[in-house]
């Protein structure tokens, strides 16, 4: 079996998902976009060769519909011989593009593909795609489990209950996720990744004044009476401080055989090692990460120390405080130029932002192995483990 490597990896500057934000004036189709003519710029790899672009959108809808994937491919000025084509595996979307790409690549289906994704939450919000008194679930679900789902954030608060996680513990994650972010950026760790467009060239939700003090100010996000009534055990410390925002993005990687890398001149930046999906409990629906990092490892034959890099999707801080329970992965090795809490999480572009940053800082570090993650609505999680080459 062929090996699969990346070659280039960009991503846009992440902003606010919200009507003033500063990639808010652009269509997602043109976010994506931006990211596969960026690639191809500084590969030098002419997009003719290019047998498939797979990108990852959330809320596939109005101007996110009708499979955007192709529109960013023909907007991006490539062939129409190139095709494309659109997944929704929800937060790790992306992530799974990448998975496929691989796949591909490493099946000799592919040669040279493109994993993607994007997300404009200023211009399609979360759930525009369940229309109001719509059940997106059906009666089958609703059988199985009778007293109901929940929303992400009871999930979250669920799991910091479960695993004991204080708000003071999740604030002082979300300050450390801005800390760091904001150390990466004055120190130029993020100018090999990022491509600015438009005139915004910068992580619009970075603060790097943000203080626990300022935190702990914060009101819960998600109190509810009703699930107050119906779990007793949360207290309620989810907010919007130690929780993803809003965004907007787009982000894309470069994937081909080894053998082409090498045949084109170019130099891999690391190699997809091994990946693993999992379902888990719906109803905690976040907590997926944990069994799918034991899964990655278990297939690629290696231990937790072997990895010198991890990305743990920052849903909330609770999540990745309640893997980091599970697995004893070291935090000084998790998100080291800050995660979703400081950089944002625009849905769909998540999993291949968290590739882009990946590959960098463990060429940036001298990183042998580094191990990504995200947990996904419904149960589910996606993990894989990159190999510099």
């Amino acid at each position: 079996m062929r090996d699969a490597v990346i070659v280039e990896a960009v991503r846009t500057p992440v902003g606010k998902g919200k009507p003033n934000g500063s990639l808010a004036h652009v269509h997602p189709v043109e976010l994506l976009a931006h990211t596969l003519r960026t690639l191809v710029e500084r590969s030098g790899v002419d997009p003719a060769l290019i047998d498939d672009v797979i990108g990852g959108t959330v809320d596939q809808v109005g101007e996110q519909a009708m499979n955007t994937t192709r529109y960013a491919v023909l907007s991006a000025g490539f062939p129409e011989t190139v095709p494309a084509t659109t997944v929704d595996r929800q937060c790790g979307s992306s992530q799974q593009a990448v998975h496929f790409a691989a796949q591909g690549v490493m099946s000799g289906a592919y040669d040279i593909v493109v994993a993607c994704g994007v997300e404009s939450m200023s211009r399609v919000p979360m759930w525009s795609n369940v229309p109001p008194g719509k059940d997106p679930f059906g009666p089958g679900v609703a059988a199985r489990y009778p007293e109901g789902l929940v929303p992400q954030g009871i999930s979250a608060e669920l799991i910091a209950a479960k695993w004991s996680i204080g708000r003071a513990e999740m604030d002082a994650f979300a300050v450390s996720s801005h800390q760091k972010a904001a150390a990466a950026w004055a120190a130029g760790l993020f100018d090999a990744e990022v491509a600015g467009l438009e005139g915004v060239g910068r992580d619009e939700s970075v603060r790097p004044g943000t203080t626990a003090e300022i935190l702990a100010g914060l009101k819960p996000a998600y109190y509810d009476p009703g699930f107050a009534e119906r779990f007793p055990e949360i207290d309620w410390s989810v907010t919007a401080g130690n929780a993803s925002p809003v965004n907007d993005g787009a982000s894309a990687v470069l994937i081909m055989a080894g053998e082409t890398a090498e045949r084109l001149g170019l130099r891999p930046l690391a190699r997809l090692h091994a990946f693993a999906v999992t379902g888990s409990d719906p109803l905690l629906m976040l907590t997926g990460v944990i069994p799918a990092t034991e899964k990655v490892l278990r297939r690629a034959g290696l231990s937790l120390g072997d990895i010198d890099l991890f990305e743990v999707n920052e849903a909330f801080s609770s999540v990745v405080l309640a893997w980091r329970q599970e697995t004893g992965a070291d935090l000084a090795k998790v998100n080291v130029h800050g995660g979703a809490i400081a950089l944002g999480h625009p849905l769909g572009a998540s999993g291949t932002r968290l590739t882009t940053t990946l590959v960098h800082a463990m060429r940036e570090r001298g990183a042998r192995f580094g191990l990504q993650t995200m947990c996904e609505a419904g149960g589910l999680a996606n993990a894989m483990i990159l190999e510099a080459v």
